[in-house]
């Protein structure tokens, strides 16, 4: 009688092949989706200096006390000052310096009153600056005005330690004019399929023959999970000439993936090839889909032992064994959160399933009111790959429970 190992002792078991996240200084254009590995702290502040929140005149309140549209206040223009300009100007009590938005405040200015708020009219560049303005108001000291450091004073953390770059993180480096951060390396996967049946996506189908489509699909798993990687293309079912390609591909990955051979049939290549080189162990674990599973080191030609993952080849059961066994551990060693969001849903429609296996089913879940309602899609059978493609999440069912109907509430891992 064949032992089956627990879809938490599997988990275990892949988890430990991983090794530490290798910190690597990475240009910040090319940081995106990246962890943070330090805090990283901002050597300048922002602003760096006194600036105009506004298109209008920098003055000193003091000279505005008073105004009013029956007693405004003129005064001369003194200066112009583009934004940009980089010589220090000072204002002199009884002057405004013509400004505009994010230029430096002149030393003596502690306001900035809008163009529209005066009688000197807009902003030409053609025409010659108006050479007196009027104001009609007071304005309080400070107004509009961009205090240094008022955004991140130099010496503060900008960025955390494990923070994940998006557009925002990476806008602030630039603006603090940082080029490298550093982050945790993504990791190199390489994914390859096996079968003699398989044929590449344009190439003419003879009978018995099928698009090979788990490769793309891996890839764009780990891809989406945050790795570096690629498919290469699948081997026939040759000890041979599995064993060669993998020889070729273990120098440039840090993880192999493949799909298909590892089941009990007379042509498992992938079962066969390594079972004789030893280092990767084969089970069946207790899921469906996903039973027959295996794992271990290969050798690459420098004597590195890389990490590989052996998947069954039908499709659901090659992706659903990705997201249970594989993406957790990819995305620990990115620094990035293991587990997909999961929540609690009410069942619509009733669920078989079989004793002694924990099942993943495919489907459909939405919010319904303040909560969330699952419907199950397709058969559980592993070839139904449309099925998968329709659903949005998979709906966990525990190994001792072989009975679901809609009062019973169901763990829902999200796949999108």
């Amino acid at each position: 009688m064949t032992v089956l190992r627990s879809v938490e002792e599997h988990q275990d078991a892949v988890a430990a092949l991983f090794t530490p996240p290798e910190i690597v200084e990475t240009a910040v254009a090319d940081a995106l989706g990246l962890v943070t590995a330090t805090d990283v702290v901002t050597a300048v502040s922002l602003p760096g200096f006194d600036n105009s929140a506004m298109d209008g005149y920098a003055v000193r309140a003091a000279d505005l006390t008073g105004a009013s549209p029956e007693h405004p206040v003129t005064l001369p223009m003194a200066a112009d000052i583009p934004a940009g300009r980089t010589d220090r100007l000072t204002l002199t009590p009884g002057t405004v310096h013509r400004i505009m938005t994010g230029a430096p405040l002149p030393d003596g200015a502690d306001a900035v009153v809008p163009v529209e708020l005066t009688a000197a009219g807009g902003f030409d560049p053609v025409d010659a600056p108006a050479p007196e303005v009027v104001f009609t108001a007071p304005v309080p000291a400070g107004k509009n005005i961009r205090a240094a450091g008022s955004d991140i004073v130099a010496g503060e953390v900008a960025i955390p330690d494990r923070t994940v770059l998006h557009a925002p993180q990476l806008g602030l480096l630039a603006a603090i004019g940082v080029t490298t951060v550093p982050v945790w390396r993504r990791p190199r996967v390489v994914v390859l399929s096996t079968g003699s049946e398989l044929v590449a996506p344009g190439q003419e189908l003879r009978h018995g023959q099928i698009y090979e489509s788990n490769s793309p699909m891996l890839a764009a798993a780990a891809t989406e999970a945050g790795a570096s990687a690629r498919s290469v293309r699948f081997v026939p079912d040759d000890v041979d000439g599995f064993l060669a390609r993998i020889g070729e591909i273990a120098g440039e990955a840090d993880l192999i993936i493949t799909s298909g051979g590892v089941s009990a049939g007379a042509f498992e290549v992938v079962k066969d090839a390594l079972t004789a080189t030893g280092g990767v162990e084969f089970v069946k674990v207790a899921m469906q889909p996903g039973m027959p599973q295996g794992c271990g080191r290969v050798t690459d030609p420098s004597g590195r032992t890389v990490p590989i993952i052996t998947l069954p080849g039908n499709p659901v059961s090659s992706l659903v064994s990705f997201e249970v066994f594989i993406r957790p551990p990819l995305r620990t060693a990115l620094g990035l959160p293991p587990h997909r969001d999961q929540v609690t849903a009410r069942l619509r429609g009733a669920v078989r399933s079989p004793a002694g296996k924990r099942q993943f089913l495919r489907g459909v879940l939405a919010r319904e009111g303040d909560g969330w309602v699952v419907d199950p899609i397709g058969p559980p059978s592993s070839h139904h790959l449309r099925y998968l493609a329709g659903a949005n999440a998979l709906i966990d069912v525990a190994p001792d429970v072989t009975a679901l109907d809609d009062r019973v509430d169901v763990q829902v891992m999200q796949l999108d």
